[in-house]
């Protein structure tokens, strides 16, 4: 689907939802030697990651590009799962990162590491307290109750790069919530719901860990993204069950985050077992 520009009528018609201010948000992020190069703002989109991830591969987008959309009607999240929620109720982006002097095989951090900055932005300029469930599922309590707010996805943009994209749920009110699991950052009792500071603090949140890692050669340990994503990590020492490809899933104690990113889990027959992808679930202690 083409983006559509942001400037249609159709942003006027839910007040307490305002439109992004598309140049304001450049004029502060977009700096000279900074990371961020160009931010797009588009009405609707089918998928912001996808749109992307074209535009990286025709030679129309490079590096530091962020593309924002008002409304994803094709959001995806992990497993192929549908991401959807009403035209500015939350922040649905995407990022075109290329860290060429970092090993390939640490590119896998890329999704965890946005999960960190993604955490550390909302705390700072929403005031709410947010854990991560792994792979990368953003949580908020929510009377109590753990919920989920947003999610991670990252996408291989042929030789450009890594696509990140990333949705969470602003303003969602209870009766719009497509699960009684999900919740919204307005939901969690954030101080500020206005999207505008919350997306440049997130931005600005994933450039300063993006450049900790790169400058150390994108090792997880020595940039300290290892520690601090174990320790806003909800899944580490709780009873989980894995889901794994091939219809296989494995119950025990999440343990660890080992230097490649997974997760590594202790079965009840002593066995540490690293799972690099899968559901998680999250099981209540017996």
């Amino acid at each position: 689907m083409t983006p559509r520009d942001a400037s249609d009528d159709s942003r006027w018609s839910d007040l307490d939802r305002p439109p992004l201010n598309a140049v304001a948000l450049r004029r502060g992020l977009v700096r000279e030697g900074g990371l961020w190069r160009e931010v797009e703002v588009v009405q609707r989109t089918g998928s912001t990651n996808s749109d992307l991830v074209a535009l990286a591969e025709a030679g129309k987008a490079g590096e530091g590009w962020v593309l924002v959309a008002e409304e994803q009607t094709a959001g995806r999240g992990r497993l192929d799962r549908q991401w959807t929620a009403p035209a500015r109720s939350g922040l649905f982006f995407s990022v075109l990162l290329a860290p060429s002097e970092v090993p390939v095989a640490r590119w896998g951090w890329l999704p965890l590491l946005t999960g960190v900055a993604v955490a550390t932005g909302l705390a700072r300029a929403a005031g709410v307290d947010t854990a991560l469930k792994w792979p990368n599922d953003l949580l908020v309590s929510i009377g109590g109750e753990e919920r989920k707010a947003g999610g991670i996805l990252a996408e291989r943009a042929g030789d450009h790069g890594v696509v990140v994209g990333v949705g969470i749920n602003v303003t969602l009110r209870e009766s719009e919530l497509p699960v009684p699991t999900a919740g919204s950052v307005a939901l969690a009792g954030a101080v500020s719901t206005d999207r505008d500071p919350l997306l440049r603090a997130v931005l600005r949140a994933l450039e300063e860990w993006y450049r900790r890692w790169r400058e150390a050669g994108g090792d997880p340990a020595e940039s300290g993204l290892q520690e601090t994503y174990a320790a806003g990590c909800a899944t580490l020492g709780r009873t989980v069950r894995a889901e794994l490809p091939g219809d296989r899933s494995i119950v025990g104690e999440a343990v660890a985050v080992d230097g490649d990113g997974r997760l590594v889990i202790a079965t009840e027959e002593g066995v540490q077992e690293p799972v690099g992808a899968g559901d998680i679930v999250h099981l209540r202690p017996a």
